[in-house]
């Protein structure tokens, strides 16, 4: 009996232990897994300070090295959904990628050799397979209209985190950095290894008339959009960036880069759903045009650095959780969502090679400065084209997505006659006339129930009856009705 004791206690004393972790839910688990992944994606393979600072430590020209790896990332981001079939099958992925890319990552700590490209190639092909799978955890783990938050904390955390290597690469040396980063995939392993194998969260459920929408049309839309909006971001890492990398300015731009970026993310985050965010898309569209002409304009300073990169990083903080967030939601009607998330970011991926490309065939051949802006500028000419029926086709799938509900809002003035028209659409009751005004005007359901301090299941009911009455399914198919029985009405 003595003997057995010390073991019995010994198992006391390990169940005392698991049940002292540290209980974390589904979504952080997955956040934490993407941002120390993604921030050794960001600083190493994909465009990162430390394959820069490896280079110009070696003497060598980065830029086969980096095209080949944003392409191969590209690649794995298309592959992945077809390698993940279910969440235990993303977690594999993951579990084994982040195994993989630290042992690719291995030879770099070594002068230049043979192993190099083969490495890159191959560690970048498997971190685009590992975030095109980590959608199933997007999907599964965050509620639908929570999951611009779940994109924010992934990307802004990650890209904290790629600032801090980014520092170590310039002031301890690329070795060090390189370190770090393979210390950010074990800690990305642990973590993974609690990632669930089943949904955490009850799905909000799909009416019969989502379930019937194709995806084909505004995900096809929206990859167009990202892939030329995307060519400016391309652009900035091979003209804006390289302009302003050399000394007295390199301490501001190891760490600086970044922080507009994650100052946009988390302002946006955090933006009440009553803000009209379509505006800010607008907003970001100036940012990005005036980012290079001022770079065009101004010096080399630091205070024009400042500008430059506060206007372009910022733009891209708006639209890349624009589109993360987009594309979240859009899991929704996808069996696979790794499909749907891995062809929505290699979008992204193609907009940064090909503006990548293109800049530096701008560099090579000395044409002017002023060639990259006259780009940009175009560029930008082309999405302010290309936005107003890319909101049409989301708006089609998404009705109450916080970068697109409200943009259909009507002025106040309009509320009055909406409701008169309310009425003669059908026998509403008194709430639903309400109900209806407050839909077209567009809120969304969270924003109705609180100013009418009702459910939003009671919401939801009163729209489903509103609906109903007029052989409706949708807020766009109500707003159409009106707008034809109104011309039918000045025509009398």
């Amino acid at each position: 009996m003595r003997f057995w004791q010390p073991v019995l206690q010994g198992g006391e004393t390990m169940q005392l232990r698991n049940r002292q972790l540290p209980q974390l839910s589904g979504r952080t688990v997955s956040v934490l897994v993407f941002a120390l992944f993604f921030a050794w994606q960001l600083a190493f393979p994909f465009e990162g300070q430390i394959l820069y600072a490896l280079a110009a430590l070696y003497g060598l020209d980065p830029h086969t090295l980096i095209f080949g790896a944003i392409a191969a990332t590209c690649v794995g981001l298309l592959g992945g959904g077809f390698v993940a079939q279910s969440m235990r099958g993303a977690k594999r992925l993951i579990l084994g990628s982040t195994v993989a890319c630290a042992l690719l990552t291995v030879p770099f700590f070594f002068a230049p050799n043979l192993l190099w490209l083969p490495s890159l190639i191959s560690s970048s092909l498997l971190a685009g397979a590992c975030v095109a799978a980590w959608g199933f955890f997007y999907q599964g783990c965050t509620p639908r209209h929570e999951r611009i938050k779940t994109a924010a904390d992934g990307l802004a955390y990650s890209n904290i985190l790629m600032v801090l290597l980014n520092v170590a690469a310039m002031k301890l040396g690329p070795h060090w950095a390189l370190g770090f980063s393979v210390a950010a995939l074990g800690a990305a392993f642990c973590f993974a290894l609690r990632l669930p194998v089943a949904p955490t969260i009850t799905p909000a459920g799909l009416g019969p008339a989502q379930k019937s929408i194709s995806l084909a049309r505004p995900l096809a839309f929206l990859c167009l959009f990202v892939v030329v909006i995307t060519i400016n971001s391309g652009l900035m890492y091979q003209v804006q960036g390289p302009a302003f990398a050399g000394q007295p300015l390199a301490w501001l731009t190891s760490w600086y880069w970044a922080v507009p970026y994650i100052g946009a993310l988390f302002v946006m985050r955090n933006l009440p759903r009553t803000v009209n965010r379509t505006y800010l898309l607008y907003v970001g569209i100036a940012m990005i045009g005036f980012s290079f002409i001022f770079f065009l304009a101004l010096g080399r300073s630091a205070a024009s650095y400042l500008i430059v990169d506060t206007l372009m990083l910022g733009a891209c903080g708006i639209y890349d959780l624009f589109w993360w967030s987009i594309l979240g939601e859009m899991t929704d009607f996808a069996k696979n969502p790794a499909r749907v998330l891995g062809i929505g970011i290699s979008a992204n991926v193609l907009g940064v090679l090909l503006g990548g490309l293109v800049g530096n065939t701008i560099n090579a051949t000395g044409l002017p400065g002023s060639t990259s802006t006259l780009l940009a500028l175009g560029v930008v000419c082309v999405t302010l084209v290309i936005l107003p029926p890319l909101h049409r086709y989301l708006l089609a799938v998404l009705k109450e997505h916080a970068y697109l509900t409200m943009l259909f809002a009507l002025p106040l003035p309009e509320h009055q006659r909406r409701m008169d028209d309310i009425t003669a659409l059908g026998s509403f009751t008194g709430r639903e006339r309400e109900i209806a005004a407050l839909l077209l005007a567009g809120k969304t359901y969270r924003n109705i129930a609180a100013e009418l301090q009702v459910s939003e299941n009671t919401v939801r009911t009163h729209i489903k009856n509103i609906y109903t009455k007029n052989g409706v399914q949708s807020r766009m198919a109500l707003l159409n009705m009106l707008q034809a029985q109104q011309r039918g009405n000045d025509t009398l």
